[in-house]
């Protein structure tokens, strides 16, 4: 029985850990690997008192610091599927990896995922010229002329991304004006990426031989005329679905999957779990909202068990 299972290894695991760990809390993380969403990002700049520094080094640095500290035990590879209450309060952890780990107490911070676009074509052109990943794929795409859907700050960075390998960039919005910060925006456009604007994304279609994207089909909002963009890859970058399906019957979720939390503390509703992050309806999905959010949330979960064993 451990008194803290911390789910998640993105800043706000990882803040969590180290303030559990220095409170001397028997603590679990569990995570199938670390750094979170920035992970796959070339140039971190806002991760306070650091300058700059790649999502693979901020990654390492955040493995780092919670292996550092005491009373902490750490299990990579394996991810919660799904969270329950015994009939003494406290809480089992099941694994995908079939493993059940029992604690006191819970914080969430398992984060997000990509969201798909649902079209015909995506799924079948998955990993032939859909990419959600423009860090991880952009060099592939060297000569092309490259899709990218979603005109918020993840559309706008990959299509920066894009701009050393592609030889025609697309950024197609389904509103009417750009959702990034204007600084990005800024960079889009003298970086000469073309920008639709009231773009609905219909359809993928692949070359002859069905083998590689070869067309994106978009609908014109305003005319309601279907046209098709001849590119060699469609990157989609639309948002993110919160992973909060493993506390889905224990604790209130909002209407996009969110974990409402008390934002004075990061309590859930269910006493004993706290959740931090962008699995959270935090306002403003950013590392340094996370890891302030889990501090909140591990000093609120170390404040609970010692009034529960004050009580006891």
């Amino acid at each position: 029985m451990y008194d803290l299972v911390i789910v998640g290894g993105g800043p706000a695991g990882v803040a969590a850990g180290v303030y559990a760990a220095r409170k001397k809390l028997s603590t679990l993380l569990i995570t199938e690997s670390f750094g979170g969403q920035s992970e796959v990002s070339t140039d971190v700049q806002n991760w306070i008192g650091t300058k700059n520094i790649s999502g693979f080094d901020l990654a390492q640095d955040l493995e780092g610091h919670v292996r550092a500290q005491e009373s902490i035990v750490i299990v990579t590879g394996d991810r919660a599927k799904l969270i329950t209450q015994e009939s003494d309060k406290s809480f089992a952890v099941l694994t995908e990896g079939g493993i059940t780990h029992k604690a006191r107490t819970v914080v969430l911070g398992s984060g997000s995922r990509r969201r798909k676009l649902g079209i015909p074509g995506e799924e079948e052109f998955n990993g032939k010229g859909v990419a959600y990943c423009s860090t991880c794929d952009a060099p592939l795409f060297s000569g092309k002329d490259v899709a990218v859907v979603g005109g918020g700050n993840a559309g706008l960075e990959a299509a920066l991304d894009l701009v050393p390998y592609a030889k025609k960039i697309y950024l197609l919005e389904y509103g009417t004006a750009l959702k990034g910060d204007p600084i990005t925006q800024e960079k889009v456009q003298k970086a000469g990426v073309q920008v639709i604007f009231n773009a609905q994304t219909s359809a993928i279609y692949g070359d002859k031989d069905g083998k590689f994207v070869a067309e994106l089909e978009y609908q014109d909002k305003q005319s309601g005329e279907k046209k098709r963009l001849a590119v060699g890859g469609v990157f989609v970058e639309i948002g993110a679905v919160p992973n909060s399906e493993m506390v889905k019957d224990l604790v209130t979720i909002n209407k996009i999957g969110e974990v409402v939390i008390d934002h004075r503390t990061a309590a859930t509703s269910r006493e004993g779990i706290w959740a931090a992050g962008d699995v959270t309806d935090a306002m403003y999905k950013q590392n340094n909202v996370s890891a302030g959010d889990a501090v909140k949330a591990a000093l609120s979960a170390y404040l609970y068990i010692q009034r529960i064993i004050d009580i006891k």
